[in-house]
């Protein structure tokens, strides 16, 4: 195992799969002259070339149809976003080409395409630049959605999503790509729709993904101290959703958590909740408690951007409201 940072781990992976397959190329603002807006494409343009590292004008709508046309000539083409919120310019190409290709054109054409970038918050940049559209894009047949929280599912998952026939949205974090964490030597790949618990535990079950599960820890870590089991996890991919392990989780603990970094109303949390319900309602010792961001434009004050997201603290009191404590 070696430690890398988040941003290595993805430039690893896109690396690694554009030296196996030529046919993969990455194009986006400043992915290559710059390195990238946050160096997450470093050394790619020395190693690859101006032909297959791509920088682009800033016009999402048209770099975004030029790489989904591509797929049609036998590319794969990563695209990255410098931010999810800037994908709104593209977000046509997204949702009425890419993710509707192959059933349009009656199976003749796959669309292997990655639409990159970070998604949410990421400190005071206002309320245009911490948006996160996980759930509006998971809404979408055809589209599956990825959100890593370390960089060892980062890579094993990114890896994954260019090998894979369909688009794929794969969402990232500014506040991660500086963390570090354990990767293998060699290669490997993580499936796509695959939950993992990080942590196990017997009194309640919490599922979150991306970088807002780092509050479930320090949540966990606390309430141990009082003798709270907590079972975290991880879901990595928004859809496919492995409700599986998530239902087994709650048959066991009896409660449940939501944990998001997202607006409340049609939420990833809300289907979640929903799934539990139907599948597990017997199982249940508590209502689900489902946290989100507050239901408003995220603040650009720090005083009101901290109460906006939801944190460990409201995690304690979520565990001890469905444990009746």
């Amino acid at each position: 195992m070696k430690t890398i940072q988040f941003r290595e781990a993805i430039c690893e992976a896109m690396s690694e799969e554009m030296r196996r397959d030529e046919s993969v190329y990455l194009m986006g603002e400043e992915v290559a002259e710059y390195n990238g807006a946050y160096k997450a494409s470093k050394g790619m343009l020395d190693e690859f070339g101006p032909k297959r590292v791509i920088d682009t004008p800033i016009a999402e709508l048209g770099f975004a149809g030029i790489a989904v046309g591509s797929t049609m000539t036998g590319n794969r083409p990563i695209v990255e976003y410098m931010t999810f919120n800037f994908s709104l310019v593209g977000i046509d190409q997204i949702i009425n080409n890419a993710a509707k290709i192959r059933q349009m054109s009656g199976g003749q054409f796959k669309c292997p395409i990655v639409f990159r970038g970070p998604t949410a918050s990421a400190g005071q940049l206002g309320a245009t630049h911490s948006q996160a559209f996980e759930n509006w894009f998971a809404n979408t047949p055809g589209l599956k959605v990825v959100v890593p929280s370390n960089p060892y599912d980062a890579k094993g998952l990114l890896k994954a999503a260019i090998r894979d026939e369909d688009p794929v949205i794969f969402m990232e974090s500014e506040q991660m790509y500086g963390d570090k964490g354990e990767v293998p030597e060699g290669e490997y790949i993580l499936p796509i729709g695959v939950a993992d618990i990080k942590r196990k535990g017997d009194d309640v079950t919490i599922v979150s993904f991306g970088k807002i599960i780092k509050e479930a820890y320090k949540a966990a870590d606390e309430l141990e101290k009082e003798g709270i089991s907590c079972e975290i996890i991880d879901l990595r991919t928004v859809r496919p959703m492995d409700r599986k392990t998530i239902i087994e989780s709650v048959k066991k603990t009896n409660r449940l958590v939501v944990l998001e970094e997202a607006w409340p109303f049609g939420s990833v949390a809300t289907e979640i909740t929903y799934s539990v319900q139907a599948e597990a309602f017997d199982y249940l010792d508590a209502p689900v408690v489902k946290l989100n961001t507050a239901d408003t434009p995220a603040p650009y004050s720090p005083v009101l951007l901290k109460e906006w997201l939801p944190n460990s603290d409201d995690v304690i009191k979520a565990v001890k409201k469905v444990l009746y404590q």
